[in-house]
């Protein structure tokens, strides 16, 4: 009999949900993926990552939400005809630029949404726990990656919701170069993630995304895993 709590991931394919995902996987019962569709250019892309990897850690349900509503209402970059801005490595730690990044690829109350669709998910199976791949790197320009969001998330969901859902963010104290050498020790299959916010066949390694992601690699010498995955 399986007495693990229960668990429901919110899976983009990206970096951050799948190795949320490999370093609770041994302590929940991840029974629940979502992945949500809301006109991103990477959407085929973030799908075929996420039913890869939620067959890899053999979750059962693993839907795909579409959102068409938020789709219309945003203006951003990674939905609009609009190019997504690049940003090099060396400026990655540049507050400015990456602000203004942030604000050219922000998706109205994204995570909010996510999260709350998710909880009604977890209220009504009796789910314990959502998991969102939050992390700190992150956070310094997107506020819906911060650990003040998840304790303002589970404040809410206290009335919101009448089962006793929470959400977790395991990578909340973690930097993408921290993410990446867990990923490497818990043997993530990173040849098959999508960090990428453009819809080319491989990463793009010029969005800010994924210059994250490939300095992070850089910094852990997975130079193998930086071949298969940026062009």
């Amino acid at each position: 009999m399986n007495n693990k709590p229960k668990a429901l991931i919110l899976l983009s394919g990206g970096l951050d949900s799948v190795v949320s995902l490999a370093l609770l996987h041994d302590k929940f019962d991840f029974c629940y993926a979502l992945t949500f569709d809301y006109g991103q250019k990477s959407l085929k892309k973030e799908k075929e990552a996420s039913e890869r990897i939620a067959k890899y850690y053999n979750i059962q349900n693993h839907e795909v939400i579409k959102l068409d509503w938020l789709r219309n209402i945003t203006q951003t970059a990674l939905v609009s005809k609009q190019e997504v801005p690049d940003i090099e490595p060396e400026n990655l730690d540049n507050l400015s630029l990456t602000s203004q990044s942030m604000k050219n690829v922000w998706v109205p109350n994204r995570n909010g949404v996510f999260v709350n669709i998710a909880a009604a998910y977890a209220d009504s199976f009796k789910i314990d726990y959502v998991v969102i791949g939050a992390n700190k790197e992150e956070a310094v320009t997107f506020t819906d990656n911060s650990e003040q969001f998840i304790v303002d998330v589970n404040e809410a969901l206290e009335s919101s919701t009448n089962y006793d859902v929470k959400v977790i963010a395991p990578l909340i104290d973690m930097d993408k170069n921290q993410i990446v050498k867990k990923a490497i020790e818990l043997n993530v299959p990173l040849k098959d993630i999508n960090s990428c916010y453009n819809a080319s066949e491989k990463h793009c390694g010029k969005c800010e995304s994924c210059s994250r992601l490939k300095r992070a690699l850089e910094n852990a010498g997975a130079f193998d895993i930086i071949e298969k995955l940026f062009e």
